[in-house]
């Protein structure tokens, strides 16, 4: 059996660590390296792999890809090492969303570290329908949308809002499912993190944090384009009022 192949998870944390050695690659030696193998053999990706595999994300193996990661580098004077695309399009959203980039790792890391991610099942949507993951890749999507559909969450929410006298209505499009569905709607809306959670930090979700929306609006604020897998409310109104539809 080989070790599988490098997911957007793992290169993500492995290019973070180059870009904070200065777009070099790291020796075995470096303890940096032998911290990531461990975090990268606990990642809740690869089933059973890390107990069959001695060599599954060693230490060698870390190494090797950080001098791919390095050596791909558009200002890499040197000859490149071996990688594939996806090693080169990790690169490139570095280059493009260093900031974002290197905080959906620290995120990540925080996530595997605490343990909180690895009792998280997989969730649906947390990968795109073409088989894609945005930037901050699938681990912390499927953190967040867990989050949103935490059933305690919601509740508490929609209490809020109603003791505030508030319409639970959707912060996009005013999407009312009472109005519309009458007694079958009331009380029915969904959650939506209004920060994504490489953004926000690995804290505990406050109300403040959550904004409501109807299951169209939150699915196109989840949907990848363009490299993004987040929107908040402010962002979809403004993608609406730039569209065909919205400008009618």
């Amino acid at each position: 059996m080989r070790s599988p192949a490098w997911t957007w998870d793992e290169l993500l944390l492995a290019c973070a660590l180059v870009v904070r050695n200065g777009w070099r690659e790291l020796r075995v030696s470096d303890p940096a390296v032998t911290e990531l193998s461990e975090l990268l053999r606990s990642l809740p990706l690869h089933e059973g792999i890390a107990r069959k595999l001695p060599e599954y994300r060693s230490v060698g193996s870390v190494s090797r890809k950080t001098t791919d990661l390095a050596t791909k580098h558009p200002a890499h004077a040197g000859k490149a090492t071996k990688g594939g695309n996806l090693d080169k399009a990790v690169i490139q959203a570095f280059i493009e969303h260093e900031s974002e980039m290197l905080q959906a790792a620290q995120a990540l890391e925080e996530g595997i570290g605490s343990g909180q991610l690895t009792l998280i099942p997989e969730q649906p949507d947390e990968i795109a329908e073409d088989g894609s993951t945005a930037l901050e890749g699938r681990l912390l999507a499927r953190w967040a949308i867990s989050r949103e559909r935490s059933p305690e969450l919601r509740r508490r929410k929609i209490g809020q809002a109603r003791k505030l006298g508030q319409a639970l209505q959707c912060e996009v499009c005013a999407f009312d499912f009472s109005r519309m569905y009458g007694r079958l709607g009331d009380g029915y809306i969904e959650v939506h993190h209004i920060l994504p959670l490489h953004i926000a930090g690995p804290r505990e979700t406050g109300l403040d944090d959550l904004a409501f929306l109807c299951a169209n609006c939150h699915r196109m604020c989840h949907t990848s384009h363009q490299g993004a897998s987040w929107r908040t409310p402010d962002a979809l109104r403004e993608e609406i009022g730039t569209s065909a539809f919205g400008s009618v």
